[in-house]
């Protein structure tokens, strides 16, 4: 037998209708690399209110909680100074913002030493941090790409260049950079020139959609303009038009019959003139107008509700379940992405307000929904009855663990919630279970020694 050539198709296909095969219309429709420019990408920001809340609100809701961290009272008094000194949450959203913008953003912490160097943060003492500087990747060039997979900066520069205008300004390592990504590339062999250490802009995505909605938006304000037009039917008009003189004389006839239309009220035409009003419709302008921000919407992945401040539609529709969705998903990107992008920054930070490194100190990140004082209540009542459950109730029972270790717990848990006002103040004040028992018994000994004298 000889050699045959077969070829497997796995597809719907009509001879008839053309589905599936080269006469189909959808086969001309095929995806090209998106060519964006950044003056195109800053004119959609500066000049449109859709692209600019897509880049700004997940980088605002990332931030704007932001978190807490887990030591102890005088070691979070300290942490959040530093913070503070160091305008580190503003420096993230700011970064946060020009990596979604621009594709990549980068925060530098300045040590002052070689930045050229590798970090190393166990030389980091009180005070260690100087600054911290965003730069963008127009200001902040890749260089050769580590290709040793042995290496931790394997697929990644080896090191980046500060350039300002055209000329080469200093060397800074990798690891002396929190680098924030916009959309992540699939695959950073594909792309060339400088981008190729960074990733792509949000907007590249959305932009179409945003585009389509805009233009719609301005052709049904145009609309407007149009919602009722004057129709005049004039007899032998054509006769008119074409010498200077007809012309002329049509203007000022109607010149004259529009102004006495807008002052009197009252329009006086000839027998053989007609004159009707055209209406526009805009009875589904809104459904349609809608239909296009849900596609912005989901092409940005923000709800409609937070991108655009519309009630929910539906009957007992509350937009609840979105919400929850859209903050679990900046929840995850503040795990999954800014956490790892900040870790030399963390590191760096802790010894800078401490001035060493103690292995219990962590952060979490505080939730992004807002719970209603119904449930800050029942909550606070279910704590409060796990507190007294692992306690005990005295006489044949025990507790699970000292009380004073428990009595502990729960403050700082009711500290950390912000569940009781002022609490940490009162705790300062007056002690905490422990130190009044101890006081007691100091005053119940005092007594004790005094009669004995007596």
């Amino acid at each position: 037998m000889g050699n045959i050539l077969t070829f497997v198709r796995d597809g719907l296909a009509s001879a008839i209708a053309g589905l599936g095969t080269e006469r189909d219309k959808a086969a001309t429709v095929y995806y090209t690399d998106p060519t964006i420019d950044l003056q195109q990408l800053v004119a959609a920001y500066r000049t449109s209110w859709l692209p600019r809340k897509i880049i700004d609100i997940p980088a605002l809701d990332s931030c704007r909680a932001w978190r807490s961290w887990q030591a102890k009272n005088p070691q979070i008094e300290k942490l959040e100074e530093e913070e503070t000194r160091l305008g580190v949450q503003g420096k993230v959203l700011e970064a946060r913002k020009k990596a979604r913008l621009f594709g990549g953003a980068a925060i530098y912490f300045d040590l002052g030493d070689d930045a050229s160097q590798p970090l190393n943060v166990e030389k980091v003492r009180a005070g260690g941090v100087r600054f911290l500087t965003v730069l963008t990747p127009r200001q902040l060039q890749p260089g050769e790409i580590e290709t040793d997979p042995l290496s931790p900066l394997y697929g990644r520069p080896k090191e980046y260049t500060v350039v300002s205008g055209t000329a080469a300004q200093a060397k800074i390592h990798p690891s002396r950079l929190a680098i924030f990504i916009g959309n992540e590339l699939p695959d950073r062999d594909i792309t060339s020139g400088a981008s190729y250490a960074w990733g792509d802009s949000v907007l590249t995505s959305v932009l179409e959609a945003v585009k389509q909605a805009d233009s719609t938006s301005a052709n049904i304000a145009s609309l407007i303009f149009e919602a009722n037009v004057d129709v005049v039917t004039m007899e032998g008009l054509m006769a008119y038009v074409g010498t200077p003189d007809g012309e002329r004389k049509v203007t000022d006839r109607y010149r004259i019959a529009a102004t006495g239309k807008s002052i009197n009220r009252m329009l006086i035409l000839d027998g053989k003139e007609k004159y009707e009003r055209k209406a526009a419709s805009f009875t589904n302008l809104h459904e349609l107008m809608d239909r296009f921000f849900q596609n912005v919407s989901g092409a940005a992945d923000i709800p409609m509700t937070r991108l655009f401040g519309m009630s929910p539609g539906g009957l007992n529709a509350t937009g609840e379940a979105d919400l929850r969705n859209y903050y679990d998903r900046i929840a995850s990107g503040q795990t999954l992405e800014m956490q790892p992008a900040l870790a030399n920054l963390d590191e760096c930070l802790i010894r800078s307000a401490l001035g060493t490194r103690d292995p219990d100190i962590h952060y979490v990140w505080n939730p992004l929904w807002q719970m209603s004082e119904k449930e800050r209540a029942e909550i606070f009542k279910a704590k409060s009855d796990a507190a007294r459950t692992i306690a005990g109730k005295g006489g044949m029972e025990s507790p699970l663990m000292p009380v004073e270790a428990l009595s502990d717990a729960f403050v700082s848990e009711l500290v950390e919630d912000g569940t009781l006002a002022g609490l940490e103040a009162a705790i300062k004040k007056y002690g905490t279970l422990a130190e009044q028992e101890e006081d007691e018994e100091d005053i119940e000994a005092a007594d004790l020694s005094t009669d004995l004298r007596e």
